[in-house]
């Protein structure tokens, strides 16, 4: 790996991406240290505290500004909820599935559409946010005019952040959206490592808890690959055809379905839908922890009760069949395959192959679900069995981090491999 890196950094056009995105990461981690004026650190930290809650799954994602509250707070999650948005309402709206299918035109409109979308969502949020810490003296010294200055600097924030994406998508490798979570994350990590050694291994003494997180990291790592990279083969035939003066088609290829098409998604919706009630009801006690309410939000959380953990799981495995629903559509799939004369052997075209491929689909999902239940719940069931506050073996942020590594490897591979190189995949 180290050759075949040293072997990319020989290539010019490569070397400049590489160091294009090197130079996005340092301007994405100052930007992490820019904190909007007038915010009270030791309340803001009382207000988003917790073990857990929805913040701190922003805060991961952000790179630690969400409790900071810097000009990057917002993050880039803003512009993934106005894309799932749109692509779910591509499905249900005939004009914009009719304009998703007219070509580069139609997607420049889509992803105009998408960006507008965006800055409402974001001026949404960061508008609500501001003014609950408002409330709750978290700003001081802030009139409404200020408060409003404050949400569109998060927006602008946000902005830079999608375009800092698209251009990493253009200059740099992989897709830039992906790219700049990764970053947040990673950004995160070290000092998370960092505190786990400092509590559990210099102060408490207990380095083989520490050694044994180490080991569980990096089993799991090893199995999130393992999963993204599976997926289920269907052979396909092609039938030959006359093009011109020449025979073409006759060869036979194969039809690649992921186990985990779904990717995240899935988790991000669940554990968005169990930490509501939580947010919800610190936020109005603003950090009390008493009362009936918080108690049944605390419970409903995943890892804290057993009805809570499973009712999550339940959600992944729902949401999981759902997405992959949506954004699989199997009887586009099997018209295709009709359409350019190409057959599944041994099932005929049409309805017969749109049955086969559901079915097939059906059982691959399951597989994905549950491996997303599991890596999900691991993020809550290894700390409290070893007793730690180390929350990133398994969840969304490993998941991701893991998904845009490979992703990243694999563009670079592409490049190599064009010229003659070795890549990192073999």
């Amino acid at each position: 790996m180290l050759s075949s890196l040293m072997a990319a950094f020989k290539i010019p056009d490569l070397k400049k991406r590489i160091t294009f995105l090197f130079a996005m990461f340092a301007v994405y981690v100052v930007g992490l240290h820019i904190s909007v004026p007038g915010v009270n650190t030791e309340v803001l930290g009382k207000m988003f505290g917790g073990d857990n809650s929805l913040f701190n799954l922003f805060d991961a994602f952000t790179g630690g500004a969400f409790k900071k509250y810097t000009i990057f707070a917002m993050g880039i999650m803003p512009y993934i909820n106005a894309s799932i948005i749109m692509q779910l309402l591509t499905i249900a709206i005939p004009q914009l599935e009719a304009l998703q299918k007219e070509g580069a035109s139609g997607q420049k409109k889509i992803r105009l559409y998408t960006r507008w979308l965006t800055g409402v969502l974001a001026l949404f949020q960061s508008y609500g946010i501001t003014m609950l810490l408002r409330s709750g003296g978290a700003l001081v010294n802030t009139s409404p005019m200020q408060v409003l200055q404050i949400a569109i600097v998060l927006v602008a924030g946000t902005s830079f952040l999608m375009y800092m994406g698209e251009q990493i998508s253009e200059r740099g490798i992989g897709n830039g959206v992906s790219v700049v979570i990764f970053t947040g994350i990673v950004a995160y990590l070290p000092a998370e490592i960092w505190q786990t050694i400092q509590v559990e291994g210099i102060f408490n003494h207990r380095w083989l808890v520490v050694g044994l997180l180490g080991v569980l990291f990096v089993a799991t790592v090893a199995f999130i690959v393992a999963i993204t990279q599976a997926q289920r083969k269907i052979p396909i035939q092609h039938v030959k055809r006359i093009v011109g003066n020449k025979m073409v088609g006759g060869s036979s290829s194969f039809l690649p379905l992921k186990i985990n098409s779904a990717g995240v998604i899935p988790i991000i919706f669940a554990v968005s839908i169990m930490y509501f009630p939580m947010t919800v009801v610190s936020l109005l006690q603003r950090g009390k922890t008493e009362g009936f309410w918080f108690g049944f939000a605390h419970g409903v959380q995943p890892g804290v009760t057993w009805w809570g953990s499973l009712a999550y799981a339940a959600l992944i495995i729902f949401f999981t069949y759902f997405y992959t629903a949506v954004t699989f559509n199997v009887k586009e799939v099997s018209d295709n395959l009709k359409k350019w004369g190409s057959f599944i052997p041994g099932i005929r075209p049409g309805k017969p192959t749109q049955d086969y491929l559901d079915k097939i689909m059906t059982r691959i999902t399951l597989a994905g679900a549950v491996f997303l239940a599991i890596v999900a719940l691991m993020q809550y069931l290894i700390p409290q069995w070893l007793r730690v506050n180390f929350s990133l073996i398994g969840g969304t942020s490993l998941l991701i981090v893991v998904g845009v590594a490979l992703e990243t490897m694999q563009a670079i591979e592409s490049h190599l491999l064009m010229r003659h190189y070795e890549g990192f995949i073999k």
